[in-house]
């Protein structure tokens, strides 16, 4: 008996890019004749290139990764030390294989239809509820891209919180601790700057407190492994009127005091060594927890749980008015790009 099967050759013209007609129609459309004629039309002949590009020859995924690996030999493996936020972790066979190596799980993303994806959405509450227990404040969001970032989005929401009601000269003075991630001082220079933010890095015993500071960041453990508590200061730049932002390790806050209950407003940080490997420094999913009286400035997704059409338990977005694919120009948060994969695995 004969079997007809169905021609496959024409899979790339139903699946891949339009077909022949779609982009006639789309060209006529823009008033022009071809590909090339709306390429000269919308990139300047200055940034382009007449020459063919110099492209090696194409490789097998086998060979390509033996070349990968005669490359890393190159690498010379010294002992890993203690410090500046990126630590050896172990990470377990079962959460490696089931999550780490599953594609069900590789985007980095909230998904944007999240009531769908009820199990990433639990896992994302476990996240939360995990960050609000150690660093002893009652909202966290779902991660953030890492321990810079979340710093310079303390910086902003609190300048914000500052000035936003006040009739005054807007306070503009943040003080950092000189014992602060290099790393996350350097994010945090370039945001000041393009906010008109005064950015003072020195020792928190000089920190000069005024009705100009709206706030400060102290590292906790600092870089050189000081476990300091910081309850007096923290009340200190209340009594001036200024929030305060503790970036901590959230590993070490099973055992230390957490900054919540040291009158911090906001706790920030990585969760790296919650067995995510340092994978030459990133990417790892980064922690922003604060108050509730933030709740509607505080960056990034948020994870809350609700009630569905039949009365069960459902988890959904959160108080998504402050996000920037809601309220475009008028966000309070821009940052809707989350470590999801790594906040899981965390």
């Amino acid at each position: 008996m004969a079997i007809n099967l169905r021609t496959t050759d024409r899979f790339q013209d139903r699946h891949i890019g339009p077909d022949e007609q779609e982009e006639n129609d789309m060209l006529q459309t823009l008033g022009v004749n071809s590909l090339n004629e709306l390429i000269d039309q919308t990139i300047p002949a200055a940034i382009r290139t007449d020459q063919e590009l110099r492209l090696p020859e194409g490789q097998s995924e086998y060979n390509y990764l033996n070349e990968l690996t005669n490359k890393a030999s190159l690498n010379k493996a010294y002992k890993s030390y203690i410090g500046t936020g990126y630590y050896g972790t172990i990470t377990p066979a079962a959460i490696k294989r089931n999550v780490f190596e599953n594609p069900g799980w590789y985007t980095q993303y909230t998904p944007y239809q999240a009531e769908l994806a009820q199990g990433r959405l639990e896992a994302l509450l476990n996240f939360q509820t995990m960050v609000a227990d150690l660093t002893g404040l009652p909202l966290s969001n779902a991660s953030l891209l890492d321990e810079g970032t979340s710093a310079a989005e303390a910086m902003t929401m609190l300048y914000n919180a500052k000035n936003k009601s006040s009739k005054k000269e807007p306070a503009r003075v943040f003080y950092v601790s000189d014992q602060c991630f290099p790393q996350t001082i350097e994010v945090l220079k370039a945001r000041a700057d393009s906010a008109d933010i005064e950015l003072r890095i020195t020792d928190p015993s000089s920190f000069e407190l005024d009705d100009n500071t709206f706030g400060i960041l102290l590292q906790y453990p600092d870089q050189a492994g000081k476990v300091q508590d910081h309850t007096d200061l923290i009340k200190a730049a209340h009594d001036a009127g200024a929030f305060v932002t503790v970036a901590a390790d959230l590993l070490s806050l099973s055992l230390l005091t957490p900054p919540g209950e040291m009158g911090a407003d906001v706790a920030v940080g990585n969760t790296q060594r919650f067995g995510v490997p340092m994978g030459y420094g990133g990417p790892h999913a980064a922690y922003f927890a604060t108050h509730e009286k933030f709740k509607r400035q505080i960056p990034g997704r948020i994870i809350g749980v609700s009630i569905d059409v039949h009365d069960q338990t459902a988890y959904r977005m959160a108080l998504q008015t402050r996000e920037q694919h809601i309220r475009r120009e008028k966000a309070t948060s821009n940052i809707c790009t989350a470590q999801s994969l790594l906040a899981i695995m965390a």
